[in-house]
């Protein structure tokens, strides 16, 4: 390239004309008066790799102590923080099934169809028959016989062909939870509905060892819903045995389930039901559906 004489009032002075933009990309490529490689000399690279090398691996070590430290205070045995220290907290919701599969936001349970499907395990060598006075030992759970719920069993179509449809529902398992039972038919909280508190007084003469139950109760949520949900079922029993609890992460552990059998619903009409579970560490918001579960049942095409 050829150089280019200016003057000045010192003299004479020379400087190269300016580069075109693709010489001045090859330049940056490399420039081969100054041996520079992308605008950096062989030094400057060397430096900046050796900065990047000790920069991430500073970075690996920092990240993997963190790690390290987070599992120390983990367990394979349940989370950290349970009950108080939870976000869950200490009173356990309810659920129910059959859920809409169509939309999971949905509480509309609608029933055109006969048939549904169940299936539970209990061939595992750690699940044991239990009683109120058999609570299961460690590392076993307890067995649940789905013969119990008779008539909502699959067997029977779970009554639907009757238009007398079933609605199971569980309490959802916080870990470690004991419920503190209504065991004292004399000190019963007032809001309880009066059917219930009538069956805990017929438990108590009958069969006092079974007073360690978290208690259910299933009602009409309006006025209207009241006069069209007729007769209300349940098995194995009113309530939830308390041999299933606490709740530990136990292989193979099945959730006790109430069998809801609607006897006579009137057929054709959208009717809300709220179902309640009933002890004294469980607490009733119907804004955050604590301590009890909301659905609306129809019966529809329905022959007898």
């Amino acid at each position: 390239m050829a150089k280019v004489m200016n003057s000045t009032d010192d003299g004479l002075y020379s400087s190269e004309p300016p580069r075109t933009k693709g010489e001045a990309f090859k330049a940056f490529l490399y420039d081969p008066s100054t041996g520079a490689v992308f605008g950096r000399t062989g030094d400057m690279w060397a430096k900046l790799l050796l900065f990047y090398t000790i920069f991430y691996v500073i970075l690996a070590v920092f990240c993997a102590t963190c790690m390290w430290l987070f599992l120390l205070t983990i367990s394979d045995d349940g989370p950290k923080w349970y009950k108080e220290d939870s976000v869950i907290g200490t009173s356990p919701g309810l659920g129910y099934r059959p859920m809409n599969k169509y939309n999971e936001d949905s509480s509309l349970i609608w029933y055109n169809v006969v048939k549904i499907d169940y299936k539970t395990k209990t061939s595992a060598s750690n699940v044991v028959d239990c009683d109120y006075n058999k609570k299961p030992g460690k590392g076993q759970v307890c067995k649940v016989d789905i013969n119990s719920w008779n008539p909502c069993i699959s067997s029977k179509n779970f009554d639907y062909p009757n238009g007398r449809p079933c609605v199971f529902i569980k309490l959802n398992k916080i870990l470690k939870w004991e419920p503190d039972y209504y065991d004292n038919p004399n000190a019963l909280p007032g809001n309880m509905p009066k059917d219930l508190k009538k069956y805990i007084k017929e438990i108590k003469n009958t069969k006092p060892e079974t007073m360690k139950t978290v208690w259910v109760s299933c009602q009409g949520e309006h006025p209207s819903d009241k006069e069209n949900i007729g007769e209300i079922e349940y098995f194995p029993r009113r309530g939830f045995p308390g041999y299933y609890y606490p709740f530990e992460r136990v292989d193979n552990y099945l959730s006790p389930l109430i069998a809801l059998h609607f006897k006579s619903i009137t057929k054709g009409v959208l009717v809300n039901v709220e179902c309640r579970a009933w002890a004294k560490n469980i607490e009733h918001d119907r804004r955050e559906r604590i301590g009890m579960v909301h659905f609306e049942l129809l019966v529809d095409h329905y022959s007898p």
